[in-house]
């Protein structure tokens, strides 16, 4: 029965617990990621070869520009990989010193996260940061921490790696980020814990069956509750699906009640 509804069962037992505090911010464009291309010389546009959103490799032609002063006409290439996000030339116009194209590379991005003053004796540099967003979750390190030139809180910048594009640049997000960690004797994973008749517990393996056992919990993170009472180490308890099996048992309550 377990394995066909995929229940799992772990061995309660000591674990690392990770002390974060919750921070917010937004996605933005990595400067170093971003170029914003000029003609060499003055002259007409003669062609352009690209226009917003097109991805170009480096090396690329952007337009052809023919030079007033030797009415030659040469390429403007691309410096970097990465999409056209602005373009500011047609054929036929005038070239001077505009920016003509701005093409950034989004594989890696940088959130900007803000930390107010109570939390900012508690972040530093190199500490993990779980950066939420677009229902994924993306891991790094805190790499700057900069005052922020108008407001009362600091910026902690991020590098996030984005191979798949998903943090598009103004995307609000969620962090954590880890402040501490430490150990505690006995722990449950937080998605076996369940309420049955008012009492938070876990399901035990008895032989063939799962017995609810009542846990006086402590403290807690993202992934487990320490166990104060309740639970003896290395007992096996559901894990995963626990919620199959508290249904399971209210749904037999409620025949017998009948």
């Amino acid at each position: 029965m377990a394995q066909q509804v995929g229940i799992v069962t772990s061995m309660a037992s000591s674990q690392e617990l990770h002390q974060t505090i919750t921070v917010y911010g937004a996605i933005v464009s990595a400067p170093e990621q971003l170029s914003h291309v000029r003609a060499r010389f003055e002259g007409m546009a003669k062609s352009v070869k690209v226009t917003l959103g097109d991805r170009v490799k480096t090396g690329d032609v952007l337009a052809e520009i023919e030079s007033n002063e030797s009415l030659k006409t040469y390429a403007i290439r691309s410096p970097i990989a990465g999409r056209i996000v602005q373009r500011h030339a047609n054929t036929g116009e005038v070239t001077k010193d505009q920016v003509l194209f701005s093409i950034a590379n989004f594989d890696t991005v940088w959130a900007e996260l803000r930390v107010y003053p109570a939390q900012q004796s508690s972040v530093t540099e190199g500490q993990a940061v779980h950066v939420l967003a677009s229902n994924d979750s993306v891991e790094s390190t805190v790499d700057h921490i900069v005052p922020s030139m108008e407001s009362p809180y600091l910026v902690a910048r991020v590098k996030l790696a984005n191979s798949k594009h998903a943090l598009s640049p103004g995307l609000m997000i969620e962090a954590r980020v880890e402040t501490g960690r430490f150990s505690v004797p006995l722990a449950v994973v937080k998605d076996a814990v369940q309420t049955l008749g008012g009492r938070q517990g876990v399901f035990v393996k008895a032989g063939d069956e799962y017995r609810f056992t009542p846990l006086v919990l402590g403290k807690s993170d993202d992934h487990f509750y320490e166990v104060i009472d309740g639970l003896e180490a290395n007992s096996q308890y559901v894990s995963e699906n626990s919620y199959l099996v508290k249904a399971d048992i209210e749904k037999s309550e409620a025949e017998h009640d009948h």
